[in-house]
């Protein structure tokens, strides 16, 4: 998702504060590194069950984490965001050769709160390897979305109608800020998730994956169950309720039958299926032809209607454009983020959240300090839906229009263990660094084959930065490190310093990190050709023309010197 912020200068005065000294609290530890009390348990399933107040707004809920042991261990850190409390638990321990044990305290003094972390003591010896499922009970006001996806939380709003309508918005926020889990990405739930939704009979609730009951109750309220079979991100599984109406349709491809369906607001039914079936077909051929197989056939593609712009959520992407072409800016209007006019062709969210389905849902970051793999990669297959569309120079020329968004400030890649994204540089300069090394592989086969390859090696994965860079090295047979090391962990773009001197070229690369050593394309006298520049002055001879033309994109500075 795009991260244009706007906030007041308070807010955003106290952030640079923070950020400049490079400070980072004893929560901030909690919510982003592997504590010991995170360590000792993996995931493998959430049953969510959730039941929100329109009116008070306020929620109660519970949620069965069921998880392995890997480790000694019974102190358990949960993840739930202030002002939402934990009222009690229930541990169900599971054992093979015997019935299920099953404890359900009453005792307070188990639970220590400690922040936005509460820290549950459980019985000891549950043994290694063993599967054991708790319940957490909870209830509260969850925090409440300002400005939704930017500062996000639950969303308590209106339609166009004014009948209630409500969703989550929580990336980078956490999922904790709706219901206790544990809140880090490098565990998703093996086995997938489901989500229980009640409601009013009067309104209609959708979620991730598939619905596999609805239940009308005697009490005015329907009970609507989704479920995803596939692991997923925490932040992705979300509740949206509103006056949906759907339809369906079914899109062939790589692995067969791709079932889409589509819900959205019952006013907008006429302009959303006009602009849906102009994009989500075409959009769904070119990833797949890049990047490999849609990862969740079992769970199908949703778009889901929401009162905020979109959010990348497994199975059910969250759609907010105003169905309209671009990027939406307010006023029934979109912009092209790239000024190249090839970005008002399409929709923007429906290309964009989508592309996450691949680099962010299907391969996934472990810290959000890489999250340049979720935005880079899916702000380059707006790049490569405009190449699948429009043609290649179309593509050029969208992927080195978005530069002039690139600020510069900071390294792509932030900080590890604090929950802390790098710069948002990692979408449009994520994307002119992958345009750039596609350059340097210079072989477009090859290029896609690392695409697919990447989400075939990392199905279903969480990975490091690290993962992703040494498997592009690996199968393009060229050494890349230093590239990936100058574009995501400095923030200086190499210039190619260049002087003539009658028909020989001398060149030299400044603005540099140590031994950055990759190599350009130039055309000189209408032949194209390589150089190879290092930090030291290289020459060649037998150039026709006094102004060499550098490739463009390469993302780089150019520099004649006398």
């Amino acid at each position: 998702m795009k991260y244009f912020f706007r906030t007041n200068t308070v807010f955003l005065f106290l952030l640079i504060a923070k950020l400049s000294s490079g400070q980072y609290t004893h929560q901030d530890t909690l919510r982003g590194s592997i504590t010991p009390e995170r360590a000792w348990w993996d995931v493998l399933k959430y049953d969510i069950a959730v039941k929100p107040d329109y009116d008070s707004k306020t929620i109660k809920g519970q949620v069965s984490i069921l998880f392995k042991v890997v480790k000694p261990g019974n102190v358990m850190q949960i993840d739930l965001q202030a002002p939402l409390i934990i009222d009690s638990f229930s541990l169900a321990a599971h054992s093979p050769s015997a019935k299920d044990k099953f404890w359900r305290p009453n005792d307070q003094s188990l639970m220590k709160h400690d922040g936005n972390v509460w820290l549950i003591n459980l019985p000891e010896g549950l043994k290694n390897s063993s599967t054991n499922s708790i319940t957490i009970y909870y209830h509260g006001s969850p925090r409440i979305a300002v400005n939704p996806p930017w500062d996000g939380g639950w969303i308590f709003t209106k339609d166009e109608k004014g009948r209630p309508w409500m969703t989550v918005a929580c990336q980078g926020l956490g999922a904790s800020v709706w219901y206790p889990c544990k809140d880090h990405q490098s565990d998703e739930p093996d086995n997938g998730a489901s989500l229980t939704i009640t409601i009013p009979d009067t309104l209609v609730a959708v979620g991730n994956g598939r619905m596999i009951n609805k239940k009308t109750n005697d009490n005015g309220t329907t009970t609507w169950t989704w479920e995803v079979k596939n692991p997923i991100n925490n932040y992705d599984i979300i509740p949206y309720i509103g006056k949906y109406v759907t339809w369906h349709e079914e899109y062939m491809g790589e692995k067969g039958k791709l079932d889409c369906n589509y819900w959205v607001m019952d006013y907008n039914l006429e302009k959303a299926t006009k602009q849906f079936d102009l994009n989500v077909k075409p959009m769904l051929n070119c990833f797949e032809h890049w990047f490999g197989p849609y990862p969740f056939y079992e769970d199908g593609y949703k778009l889901v209607e929401t009162p905020h712009l979109g959010m990348e959520h497994q199975s059910a992407v969250a759609y907010g454009n105003h169905y309209v072409n671009g990027y939406y800016v307010g006023g029934g209007n979109g912009r092209d983020l790239s000024g190249s006019g090839w970005g008002m062709k399409w929709d923007y969210i429906i290309v964009h959240e989508s592309g996450h389905e691949w680099f962010g849902n299907n391969i996934t970051t472990n810290d959000i300090a890489d999250m340049w793999i979720h935005e880079g990669f899916t702000d380059y297959s707006e790049t490569l839906f405009v190449e699948c569309q429009y043609g290649k120079a179309a593509a050029d020329q969208y992927a080195q229009g978005l530069r002039r968004s690139i600020s510069n400030r900071k390294p792509i890649i932030g900080p590890y263990g604090v929950n802390k994204e790098g710069s948002g540089d990692m979408y449009n300069k994520g994307n002119n660094l992958l345009h750039t090394i596609r350059q340097v592989i210079n072989d477009d086969s090859l290029f896609r084959q690392i695409l697919r390859g990447l989400n075939k090696e990392f199905y279903h994965k969480t990975v490091d930065s690290k993962d992703v860079e040494s498997y592009i090295s690996q199968k393009s047979g060229k050494d890349l490190s230093r590239i990936f090391d100058q574009y995501l962990r400095t923030i200086n773009i190499p210039v190619l310093e260049y002087k003539i001197n009658g028909d020989a070229l001398s060149f030299r690369w400044t603005n540099c990190i140590a031994g950055f050593d990759m190599p350009v394309k130039i055309s000189s006298g209408g032949t194209d050709s390589w150089i190879h520049p290092k930090e030291e002055w290289q020459e060649e001879k037998g150039f026709t023309q006094n102004s060499p033309e550098f490739d463009k994109n390469f993302y780089i500075t150019i520099k004649k010197v006398e």
